[in-house]
C-alpha cells in the first residue's frame, strides 16, 4: 500500500509512571505512517481520495492531551486505534512514541515505543437450532457491530440446514459474515464466547444442540494450531452450511493452506 509519514510530531503531555511526570508533563516526539491507496487522491488531486495529514496530527494530540496514562505502550495503543477508527480508508499504522530525557537515573537520549496496528479480514460462521433461532443470531451479529474494534463489512442469507455430526436434534440456522476487526484472533474469539454464553450456550454434547454458535474460519491468511484455537477451521472443508454462506459473500477468497477458493471447496464437498 501507499504511504503518508508523519516524522516527530512534538507534543508535551502528562504521561508516567512518577508522580512528578503526570503532575508536570514532559515532551513527547510521535511519529508514524499510515498506510492506504493514494492513487485516486494522485490522479484526481482531491484530498477527498486521502487522509488530511493535519487533521491526523491534531487527533494525536488531543488523544495525548486528554488521557494521563503511566505507560507511553498504553499511548501508543490509544492513538492507534483512535486513527485506525478515524478513516477506513487508513488500513494501518506504525506508530513510534519516543520519550526524550527518561528518568532511568542514568544519561541517554530517548526511549521509545514501536507498534503496527491494522484492520484484519475476519469471516465468521454463526449458527442456532434452539429457542428463537433467528433471534439469537440477529442478536449477536448486532452485539459484534457494536463491540470495540469490530465493523461487519457483509452478511449471507440465513439457510436452514440439517444437523452435522450425528447426534439426532432441530434443525439449525447458519450463515456466515465478513467482518473487519482490531482485535487480535484470541481477542476475538473471547468476544464471540461472551456472546455465547450470553445467549445461554451450554457446550454439554460434542456437535450438539445450542443455541448460538460463533466460530472463526478465516483470519486474514493466518495460520493457527494450539489447544485454544484453530485457523483455518479445521473442519471448514466439510461443511455444507459453512461454505454456502462463504460461497456468497467470498466466492474467491483462497482457503490458506489448501489454496482452493470457497467456490472450489463447495463444488468438491458436493
Amino acid at each position: 500500500m501507499d504511504k503518508i509519514k508523519i516524522d516527530n510530531l512534538e507534543i508535551f503531555a502528562n504521561h508516567g509512571v512518577f508522580p512528578e511526570e503526570t503532575r508536570l508533563g514532559q515532551k513527547f516526539l510521535v511519529s508514524c505512517v499510515l498506510y492506504l491507496d493514494i492513487r485516486a487522491a494522485g490522479v484526481t488531486d482531491s484530498l477527498e481520495k486521502s487522509v488530511d495529514y493535519g487533521t491526523i496530527c491534531h487527533l494525536i494530540k488531543e488523544e495525548m492531551e486528554a488521557n494521563t496514562l503511566k505507560l507511553i505502550e498504553a499511548v501508543a495503543e490509544h492513538i492507534a486505534e483512535k486513527i485506525l477508527n478515524y478513516d477506513v480508508k487508513i488500513r494501518r499504522i506504525d506508530l513510534e512514541i519516543k520519550k526524550p530525557w527518561a528518568p532511568v537515573g542514568l544519561p541517554l537520549d530517548m526511549v521509545s515505543v514501536e507498534i503496527s496496528r491494522s484492520w484484519h479480514e475476519v469471516y465468521v460462521a454463526f449458527g442456532s437450532n434452539m429457542g428463537d433461532k433467528r433471534r439469537y443470531i440477529e442478536t449477536a451479529l448486532e452485539e459484534i457491530n457494536k463491540t470495540k474494534g469490530c465493523r461487519i463489512e457483509k452478511i449471507s442469507e440465513i439457510i436452514t440446514t440439517e444437523p452435522y455430526g450425528g447426534v439426532e436434534q432441530d434443525e439449525f440456522l447458519n450463515g456466515a459474515i465478513k467482518l473487519w476487526t482490531l482485535l487480535t484472533p484470541y481477542e476475538l474469539l473471547g468476544r464471540l464466547h461472551e456472546l455465547e454464553q450470553k445467549a445461554g450456550r451450554e457446550r454439554k454434547i460434542h456437535w450438539g444442540p445450542r443455541t448460538l454458535d460463533l466460530d472463526i474460519l478465516l483470519y486474514d491468511d493466518a495460520v493457527i494450531e494450539d489447544d485454544e484455537l484453530c485457523v483455518p477451521h479445521v473442519d471448514m472443508h466439510n461443511r455444507r452450511f459453512v461454505l454456502e454462506p462463504m460461497m456468497e459473500i467470498a466466492p474467491y477468497k483462497r482457503h490458506p493452506v489448501s489454496g482452493k477458493t470457497m467456490t472450489e471447496l463447495y463444488n468438491e464437498l458436493r
